[in-house]
């Protein structure tokens, strides 16, 4: 029964950050006429939230393990909550970008250390379809997101969508005061402040160039001096933070985790999933240039794509746990490169491309929801599963990162972006068929867990 309840918390602690993302968009014509945001700086609302987001990964994660699940997991929802007051009350944009800062930087912690939480309190057995439930957030979040922003809009100022996180965060932290155990997983009380540092200045200089690229200007983009000095330094800051925590007795990020191929190949797994789920971000304006429908009507024909997300991870999460991660996952990578591989052939069949979407939101809820961290939590201890959930999530993120920014450039470079964007996805579902061959390597059920790395 108390695992039930341990698991509503979680489920309901991610949905919550997960709806902040999704209820977002509605709400960008009202906050750029409130605030007078000039429309090329709209992208860093969702940019600085990503950046912080990415930053307070490792941090979190690693607090978590030094000092216990429940009182790092309360700190992360207070954090967002007041970051989610900052943004309801924000006079103008600059504070607006302070307060989605703090809460991406809130945020930050919830979804691994609840991952971590799912290693601690559940049997190994029943890890994949638990894991399996909390993915299925993501779904639901994007079915219920858009459509609780537009009927909250229609009667109220857009301060409100985020004026209303801050009753549930206080009802969530009070419930995990009661269930969440205050033990701690690791008795070390060091924290590595250089590597989070280093980390932090990596994942900070990569984003804001990545983000300051001017797809228009193609390859020749790459010269601008907002982009190539800020990729230049932070693959120094990657290199320097490899180099560190190699002699650190209580590194955040743990090289020897590299020294497993089970983790290597999770790692590139993640970063073509995050490539991945950046080419869904698109795929409504593929449907606008393909279909001339409106950009509203193109979000609800997204449906068939979240709702076969939502049914598949706690179907796969079961799965998980009967055949073991290598079969899952490469059904995953099938599924979606067989997707998008279809949309791009879809024309203009709405038929093919619900088909396809069906297949695509099936393989997102493998990928992007309890396969590769339940890899993760079978290949570490137990002093180290927030970290390497942590880990996965920073893997994920990059590829998103960097595919958003090499969709745009393809698509642009084309006679019409449709033509881009079919490119694209051609390219991404080769990508894909790749790593498929990639995947054949995975461990299979018998050997999973046999070996920890630590």
């Amino acid at each position: 029964m108390k695992n039930n309840k341990v698991l509503a918390l979680l489920f309901f602690g991610v949905l919550m950050g997960a709806l902040d993302i999704s209820i977002v968009g509605p709400a960008i014509p009202s906050i750029s006429e409130t605030i007078k945001v000039v429309q090329k700086d709209l992208s860093w609302i969702f940019s600085i939230y990503v950046l912080f987001n990415l930053v307070g990964i490792s941090l979190f994660a690693k607090l978590s393990d030094l000092y216990g699940r429940r009182s790092i997991y309360m700190t992360t929802l207070a954090i967002f909550g007041i970051g989610s007051l900052v943004v309801s009350i924000a006079p103008n944009f600059e504070i607006l970008l302070l307060g989605r800062a703090i809460q991406g930087f809130g945020a930050s912690g919830i979804f691994p250390v609840a991952s971590a939480v799912v290693g601690d309190q559940f049997p190994p057995e029943k890890r994949g379809r638990v894991l399996g439930m909390i993915g299925a957030v993501w779904g639901i979040a994007f079915i219920i997101g858009p459509i609780l922003a537009g009927t909250l809009l229609a009667f109220f100022e857009w301060h409100v969508l985020f004026l209303i996180n801050i009753p549930i965060v206080i009802v969530l932290i009070y419930f995990s005061s009661r269930l969440l155990s205050p033990d701690r997983v690791e008795s070390a009380n060091q924290i590595d402040w250089k590597g989070i540092l280093l980390l932090g200045l990596f994942l900070g200089t990569l984003t804001y160039g990545v983000n300051s690229y001017d797809k228009d200007l193609g390859i020749s983009g790459m010269l601008d001096i907002k982009v190539w000095p800020f990729l230049l330094v932070s693959i120094v800051f990657l290199v320097i933070l490899f180099f560190l925590e190699k002699n650190t007795t209580y590194p955040v990020i743990n090289p020897r985790l590299f020294k497993s191929r089970q983790i290597r190949i999770v790692g590139f797994i993640a970063m073509v999933t995050g490539l991945f789920q950046s080419a869904f971000v698109f795929i409504p304006n593929l449907a606008v240039l393909s279909f001339g429908v409106k950009a509203s009507t193109a979000s609800f024909m997204l449906l068939p794509f979240v709702l076969a997300t939502a049914i598949g991870s706690p179907i796969f999460g079961r799965l998980l746990d009967k055949t073991g991660s290598r079969l899952v996952i490469l059904i995953g990578l099938v599924l979606s490169a067989t997707g998008l591989l279809l949309i791009g052939l879809s024309g203009d069949s709405k038929a093919l491309f619900y088909g396809s979407g069906i297949l695509i939101g099936l393989g997102l809820s493998v990928l992007a929801g309890s396969g590769l961290r339940y890899i993760m939590l079978n290949e570490v201890g137990v002093h180290e599963r927030a970290i390497t959930q942590g880990v996965l999530t920073i893997f994920i993120s990059i590829g998103q990162i960097v595919g958003s920014a090499a969709i745009t450039t393809v698509a642009a470079q084309q006679v019409s972006p449709a033509a881009g964007y079919h490119k694209a996805l051609y390219l991404i579902s080769f990508l894909m068929a790749l790593t498929f061959v990639l995947a054949l390597r995975l461990k299979s059920k018998a050997d999973e867990g046999k070996t920890v790395v630590g």
